[in-house]
């Protein structure tokens, strides 16, 4: 499955942005999807992840109440909603999709997945 990730762009602090994951190549809903967030410097972290059919989803707690994942299996894409943005929201964007079998449906692990689409660049302004 090929990702192609978009949405990325500068806001104010207290703003919104939907970020989307475009799916290709593959079957949509045998993936589970993740997002991740890297700074130049540090590692690549969890942002959140939503589990095959959507019915499961995981947060970081830094973005829990700000954030929404979803997907739309049916137009093979997953959005992530950002509202009330910080400036330590500011990070290169990355989707990731796998298609192993985990008991709890998404993972949140960086090695548990094996295919990333490109990076897309948030910038919160203060």
């Amino acid at each position: 499955v090929q990702l192609q990730a978009s949405g990325g762009g500068l806001v104010q602090a207290g703003g919104s942005l939907r970020l989307s994951c475009a799916a290709s190549g593959g079957t949509f809903n045998r993936y589970f999807i993740g997002w991740f967030r890297q700074v130049p410097g540090k590692e690549r972290e969890f942002v959140a992840g939503i589990s095959r059919g959507g019915g499961t989803t995981k947060y970081t707690d830094s973005v829990k109440g700000r954030f929404t994942i979803s997907r739309d299996n049916a137009k093979n894409t997953v959005y992530l909603q950002m509202d009330s943005l910080k400036p330590e929201d500011t990070a290169v964007y990355y989707c990731a999709a796998d298609h192993k079998i985990l008991t709890a449906q998404v993972s949140s692990i960086l090695g548990d997945y094996e295919y990333w689409g490109q990076g897309t660049l948030v910038t919160v302004s203060s």
